[in-house]
């Protein structure tokens, strides 16, 4: 296997696979009780879910096979300006290649064009790794969520321009 990997848009084909790593990769950061996304109805039909307007959601291939995932779509309850970076996963073997930095890139791009000015994202403490990329990303911490999201087990917050 090599470093190499391929970001492309998700496809109905893949809503098991990507509904596989959120269900692998949640419970290892501990976020697999009530109040998390993996507990979320649209983690069954992905495709679909992100096939709604302003919504983006791109998968990571390496080998011909999907190893992690991550999409942009409208923040629930909030202004019309501003986006959640939403489902952002990776298996073990696509970590520290670069598939981060380059989903946080696609998924951003994705922002802009839906006319997003504004991106959030909801983490948890333990996800040290998702942090330090956000914040590489040019994401800042904020002291509460924004919106609606249900995802009330995440206790941390972060937000940037577009």
């Amino acid at each position: 296997m090599t470093d190499a990997f391929l970001i492309r848009p998700i496809e109905p084909r893949d809503d098991a696979a990507v509904a596989a790593i959120i269900r692998a990769v949640m419970p290892e950061f501990g976020a697999d009780g009530p109040g998390f996304a993996i507990h979320d109805a649209e983690v069954d039909a992905m495709c679909a879910a992100y096939a709604q307007p302003r919504c983006s959601y791109f998968v990571v291939e390496r080998d011909g096979v999907v190893v992690g995932g991550g999409g942009v779509a409208p923040l629930a309850d909030s202004e019309p300006d501003v986006c959640e970076l939403r489902k952002m996963y990776f298996l073990p073997q696509a970590r520290g290649i670069g598939a981060g930095t380059a989903m946080m890139q696609r998924c951003l791009d994705a922002a802009r064009a839906h006319g997003f000015r504004r991106c959030y994202l909801e983490t948890l403490t333990g996800m040290d790794a998702a942090q330090a990329l956000y914040r590489r990303n040019g994401f800042a911490p904020i002291c509460a969520p924004m919106g609606g999201t249900g995802h009330h087990g995440c206790d941390r917050w972060f937000i940037r321009e577009l």
